[in-house]
């Protein structure tokens, strides 16, 4: 198994399956190194234990979601000043826009003084009848495949020290 300082973790919560869809792709692009841990479950160590993020979340109602927004606030502090200039990205589900959650996520990572190190990836499913939010979601291939490739990028450059 690598380094750890060369793992990237994906911390993912899904409503509807597109965050989740994005995430596993990532995850499988990133390589057998790489760990996939639901937002409920992460911990301060799991953060510490990476060398670098991918964070996957859907936007509700402008913001990112609740869950996600929960692991940060539970590990924001424990690893405050421990995880300077590490490298982070992000996949974002909306059904309409996904620049409030995207703005979130960035504001916290400034905070850490996480490093961006590839463009924010917002996928947008055009849900916009209380049917179509809360149904299921099959994520188009293109979009999958673009997680993936981000997930590719995002561990090999950790495994390269590019990061």
């Amino acid at each position: 198994m690598a380094d750890m300082a060369e793992n990237l973790l994906v911390v993912w919560h899904s409503r509807t399956g597109t965050a989740r869809a994005l995430a596993e792709a990532a995850h499988r692009g990133a390589g057998e190194d790489a760990r996939l841990v639901p937002a409920e479950k992460a911990q301060p160590s799991d953060l510490l234990g990476a060398g670098g993020y991918l964070f996957c979340c859907p936007e509700n109602l402008a913001t990112m979601s609740g869950m996600m927004k929960e692991m940060f606030d539970r590990c924001y502090y424990p690893v405050l000043g421990r995880i300077e200039g590490r490298p982070y990205a992000t996949l974002i589900a909306a059904g309409s826009d996904g620049t409030g959650a995207q703005a979130q996520i960035d504001r916290i990572a400034t905070g850490w003084r996480l490093r961006r190190v590839a463009d924010p990836v917002i996928v947008n499913m055009d849900a916009q009848t209380p049917e179509a939010i809360l149904a299921e979601k099959t994520v188009p291939e293109n979009r999958i495949e673009e997680a993936r490739e981000l997930g590719e990028a995002m561990g090999e450059g950790l495994r390269l020290g590019i990061f």
